[in-house]
């Protein structure tokens, strides 16, 4: 056997595409249009001042941003995990909770990053179609009914890429249908519609919530992201990172994200706008004749009756429009519209009015 057969081999995520040319539209990869919060340059300046910390290593725990966070959120620290971006968060609950040898449940039409995580760790996984409006059967993740055992649940919420949001009645009925089980609820998405499933961490040992600074927050670029849950399960987590790697939040991060958390005014404001330009432009493209799930995240995901996704998909990129399309038979009619500033978005629907003209 050589050594290349020995190798793990896996197929990667694949991410969205990041261009070069500046003059490209980019709304393919829900990245938030507007700058960070006005408090983040100050913590720029203060890293400046303080360059000589660079040559310490940071705090494990990261603490100013934890602290801040339970602030935020009014949990207790203890409760609060952060990580390099949420993929890093979920990736490290992948490795903590799933690893039991029963077979993880999630949507057939989700995340794409969780069926090569479980790949990753050889774990056994079952995905569970979504209805025909899109949205989540609760009744399929609840073992009495379904006489069959899972070794954990997590779906996005609202969920990705379709953008449906699902009520927190439906969510709390998975979770207490699964007390032998982590179930995860990621909530990348959760600040642009619908309600977190935050207040049931209290009443529910097994539930974990992750979210993300890469959305609302604007900072995709710094990478940090946050998973919050009772004591034991954050305790657990920081095990199986403490085990690897120590010190994986570093001081920019730590100071940078504490600084995006504490101004909440503008939190508020900056997905106030996208929520307001999301419901412009979902009415801007049923006027075109799109069809659509009712979105709660910070894109759309749309499909017109006349033409293919794929058509429409190349015909915005020759208009210098960059926009999100997947090839899977399921969803291969959607465009997945990353929601930019109203001046993109009318961009957007001026190009489809040309596009969806072309034949009539």
């Amino acid at each position: 056997m050589t050594w290349e057969e020995k190798v793990k081999k896996v197929i990667p995520y694949v991410a969205g595409e990041q261009p070069k040319d500046k003059s490209i539209i980019k709304l393919n990869t829900n990245e938030c249009p507007y700058p960070p919060a006005p408090g983040v340059r100050e913590a720029i300046r203060e890293l400046e001042r303080r360059s000589d910390d660079l040559r310490l290593y940071p705090d494990m725990n990261a603490s100013a941003l934890t602290d801040a966070l339970a602030d935020f959120y009014g949990i207790g620290s203890e409760k609060i995990f952060v990580g390099i971006g949420s993929d890093d968060v979920l990736a490290l609950c992948f490795l903590t909770f799933f690893t039991n040898g029963y077979e993880i449940l999630f949507p057939d039409i989700t995340y794409s990053f969780y069926p090569v995580w479980a790949d990753l760790y050889g774990i056994r996984y079952r995905t569970i179609p979504l209805t025909a409006e899109m949205k989540i059967d609760p009744f399929e993740y609840m073992p009495e009914l379904t006489k069959r055992k899972n070794g954990g649940i997590i779906f996005p919420n609202p969920n990705a890429p379709t953008g449906y949001c699902e009520p927190l009645s439906k969510i709390e009925r998975i979770v207490k249908a699964n007390p032998e089980s982590v179930v995860i609820v990621d909530e990348a998405y959760i600040d642009f519609g619908g309600t977190s499933a935050l207040p049931l961490i209290d009443k529910y040992e097994n539930l974990l919530i992750v979210q993300t600074f890469s959305k609302s927050r604007s900072m995709a670029g710094i990478r940090i992201g946050f998973a919050m849950g009772s004591e034991k399960l954050i305790r657990y987590l920081k095990d199986v990172k403490f085990s690897f790697n120590s010190y994986t939040m570093n001081l920019p991060s730590i100071m940078i994200g504490k600084a995006a958390v504490e101004d909440r005014a503008y939190f508020d404001e900056t997905r106030e706008k996208i929520i307001n330009t999301r419901e412009r432009f979902k009415k801007d493209l049923e006027a075109l004749g799109f069809l659509m799930p009712d979105s709660g995240a910070n894109f759309v995901f749309a499909r017109h009756p006349r033409f293919t996704g794929d058509y429409l998909f190349k015909k915005l990129r020759e208009k210098k429009i960059l926009v999100r399309h997947w090839n899977k038979p399921e969803i291969s009619e959607f465009l997945r519209i990353t929601i930019g500033t109203d001046e993109q978005m009318d961009a957007v629907t001026a190009a489809l009015r040309e596009i969806t003209q072309e034949t009539d």
